[in-house]
């Protein structure tokens, strides 16, 4: 038991709650503490019986059975792994900003789940960050099942794919793709890229909530060559390599 505590305790703080909350809340519907019925998110218990707290439960319930588990723990290996790399790569020393990531899918998720009438919002959520790391790593070559080796921008494509064989659904999955897209493109690609206007910024209440551990400039990615020269002529300070590597399945 020591061991299993010494690596929950392991586990970056956002990624470690979210796993948790995870773990538990379909744990109780499971032994039934809780009706499973109060967990997911449906429209008219929300918005008209003011059921408040039922996007939030969506997002961490599943309906774990004999011909749902096998997904349930891939997605939960999912969760920890491509959180997990997020946390404590990209967004390195910078908790307030990956909370502020997590939570603009999560409120993006939660307005096409009732719009769709998407009941659970837990594979879309994983998958929306899960699209995020792969954009960020795009060009680094990943391992998967069987030997199959392709590049990491393919990849949510591919789990895409892999869910719906195992019992999942292509919605799910695709939502999550397109909000991390979404969030990529407004935070990353149009403004450092396109040299648009940043649309995407954290709010200052998540500072001072969770304050970054260490210094440099606001944002991430690679800044267009423009920026690149001034921070040179500047002497370098405040960059930094975003989007550290990792082969799928290893830590």
């Amino acid at each position: 038991m020591s061991d299993i505590g010494d690596w929950f305790r392991s586990i970056p703080a956002i990624t470690r709650y979210w796993f948790a909350a995870t773990v538990a809340v379909p744990l109780v519907g499971k032994l039934g503490l809780i009706s499973p019925a109060y967990f997911f998110l449906w429209p008219e218990a929300f918005l008209y019986r003011f059921q408040i707290w039922r996007p939030i439960t969506a997002t961490f319930y599943f309906p774990v059975g004999p011909g749902t588990g096998f997904l349930y723990l891939v997605n939960l290996y999912f969760l920890y792994q491509y959180s997990t790399r997020l946390e404590t790569g990209a967004f390195d020393g910078r908790p307030a900003d990956y909370l502020f990531m997590l939570l603009f899918n999560w409120i993006c998720i939660v307005i096409t789940g009732l719009a769709m009438d998407m009941q659970l919002l837990m594979i879309p959520l994983i998958m929306s960050v899960l699209y995020v790391w792969a954009q960020l790593n795009r060009d680094m070559i990943v391992s998967f099942w069987f030997g199959t080796r392709f590049k990491a921008c393919y990849l949510p494509w591919v789990i895409l794919g892999f869910n719906y064989i195992i019992g999942g659904s292509v919605i799910n999955e695709l939502i999550g793709n397109l909000v991390g897209h979404l969030y990529f493109f407004l935070m990353f690609r149009y403004p450092m890229d396109l040299g648009g206007r940043n649309f995407l910024s954290t709010p200052q209440f998540l500072y001072r909530w969770l304050p970054s551990r260490r210094g440099g400039v606001s944002g991430f990615g690679v800044p267009p060559a423009s920026m690149r020269r001034a921070a040179d002529q500047n002497g370098g300070g405040g960059r930094h390599n975003w989007g550290q590597g990792f082969r799928l399945g290893h830590q």
